[in-house]
């Protein structure tokens, strides 16, 4: 499919998809399951997750997503596209965790370490403006100058200090471990990786465009 064309597939078949879960969450029927192993995914953890939208919004869109891929850098515009839409009336939220996919893209752990850094010092408004910039600067598929890490934490008004400090520690690298494999044990073979939970069910969100790989044990780099 011609690339200019993949985004808005993308809106189109992710805006019916979230439409039909945010009507079918008001019936008393529920979702049920479509490849992978959507009930192993955790539910939303206060504190834990980073959340754009209504907590208590009866569908959540669960993304495991690499910062350098470029099917993530595309879905994550749709994603606030829908939200735009539909989190405004607080039907749907959305949640982000990482999946950095270490073979091809050797970068996307401590890209993925810095957000949470953002976090550390301003909360989920920090992490989301941090990876919205992250996505706006990285060319992708392990593209993006690691030097512009601290740049883009000033960019947001971030301390670079404590930043750097914090980056530097590896506070976050075990997180960023616990989400990968947690995506891998839903069945995750690729990003992004996203789910549609409601009602205590889940089913995958299908992608016409992921970037995939074997995946092999996780390992520090």
């Amino acid at each position: 499919m011609n690339q200019n064309y993949v985004l808005p597939v993308v809106i189109v078949v992710a805006g019916a998809l979230i439409a039909g879960a945010v009507f079918w969450a008001g019936k008393s029927g529920t979702g049920g399951n479509t490849g992978g192993n959507p009930q192993s995914v955790r539910a939303y953890t206060p504190g834990q997750d980073h959340i754009l939208g209504n907590p208590n919004a009866a569908v959540k869109v669960v993304e495991y997503a690499d910062l350098e891929c470029s099917f993530c850098k595309d879905f994550h515009v749709t994603m606030h596209q829908i939200m735009d839409y539909y989190g405004d009336k607080g039907n749907v939220a959305w949640i982000f965790r990482h999946f950095p996919l270490t073979q091809i893209h050797s970068k996307a752990p401590q890209e993925a370490q810095a957000s949470e850094c953002a976090a550390d010092q301003g909360g989920d408004a920090a992490f989301w403006r941090y990876i919205d910039k992250v996505y706006e600067v990285t060319p992708s598929n392990n593209g993006l100058d690691l030097n512009q890490l601290p740049v883009i934490a000033q960019e947001i008004g971030l301390d670079v200090g404590a930043f750097n400090e914090c980056l530097q520690s590896g506070k976050f690298a075990q997180k960023v471990a616990t989400e990968y494999q947690e995506a891998v044990a839903a069945g995750g073979q690729g990003t992004p990786y996203t789910f549609l939970t409601m009602g205590g069910e889940s089913v995958v969100l299908p992608a016409r465009h992921r970037t995939k790989l074997n995946l092999v044990r996780w390992r520090d780099t």
